[in-house]
């Protein structure tokens, strides 16, 4: 894989100091922006696909983007929240198997509060998944952001590298597939994924027959070449539906559709709902 850090331009979606009695219980939370939280008081649980991570004060935790999980709160728990989201067509942190948790050390929580310094009018105002993180709070957001000084944004940046280098320490590239030809497919798939890659062109970048190359990709990935790339290019239009204010064909488009219908079908078929619905329907995060 790639692991260019020129493709790292993450932005501060919200930051902030929560303070929960026993509030923090939400369910079934999949968000196209990864999360980080800081500890500083208090017990709580997240609930993963396959394990529950707890949450210990001292200590940092990250939740990638598209993770589906839930939270599980009895207690008062204090924490502060970073949601940041990657504004390049590839996101590294896909390739690489991050540890969920991190002992802080003592630069850690002065970090943070720099970061969030840096960051006013970034902080949540609502806990409850049916009033918060919608599309036009996010769109704002962003928006509050790349209006600060420009001093505060590439401060920022470098905080948010510096704290995500944690994680980077002790997390292993992420080995998609054991077949190199795969790998040079996957690579080309993920950097062309605008450009419509195509049976043939993936074919002859892979030196087997369009056959041969859908059975090695399935037998690799346990998905056909299409079906990953259009599981890419929707995970992608859900972070562009959640985060830009552009006009669902502008997205379409960008993402190699030309029709529309196809489009629509295809996003109901990763997401339940179609383009128009899933921006509409309030965010699902929570802090």
């Amino acid at each position: 894989m790639n692991y260019d850090i020129d493709q790292m331009h993450f932005l501060v979606l919200h930051i902030g100091e929560a303070r929960c009695l026993a509030s923090w219980n939400y369910k079934n939370i999949c968000s196209p922006f990864t999360r980080i939280y800081y500890v500083t008081k208090g017990h709580a649980d997240i609930v993963m696909p396959n394990s529950t991570q707890s949450l210990r004060q001292g200590f940092m935790y990250i939740v990638p983007a598209f993770t589906p999980h839930s939270y599980v709160c009895n207690e008062e728990f204090c924490h502060y929240y970073i949601h940041i989201y990657n504004e390049s067509d590839h996101d590294i942190l896909e390739d690489w198997a991050l540890p969920t948790e991190i002992e802080a050390d003592a630069s850690t929580l002065p970090l943070i509060r720099r970061l969030h310094a840096l960051c006013p009018g970034l902080e949540l105002t609502q806990t409850d998944p049916r009033f918060y993180d919608n599309d036009p709070s996010l769109n704002r957001n962003i928006l509050i952001n790349k209006r600060r000084d420009l001093y505060a944004r590439v401060e920022s940046r470098g905080i948010i590298y510096q704290l995500l280098a944690v994680f980077l320490r002790k997390a292993q590239p992420k080995q998609y597939a054991s077949d190199e030809r795969i790998t040079r497919v996957l690579d080309f798939i993920r950097a062309h994924l605008a450009d419509k890659p195509d049976l043939d062109t993936l074919a002859e970048l892979s030196c087997l027959s369009k056959d041969h190359l859908i059975r090695t990709f399935k037998r690799e990935m346990k998905m056909t070449p299409l079906y990953y790339i259009n599981k890419k290019k929707m995970d992608k239009a859900k972070l562009r539906l959640l985060t830009e204010p552009v006009p669902v064909k502008e997205i379409a488009y960008a993402l190699g559709f030309d029709d529309m219908a196809y489009f629509d079908r295809t996003f109901k078929k990763f997401t339940g709902m179609t383009p128009t619905a899933y921006r509409k329907a309030a965010g699902e995060a929570t802090i």
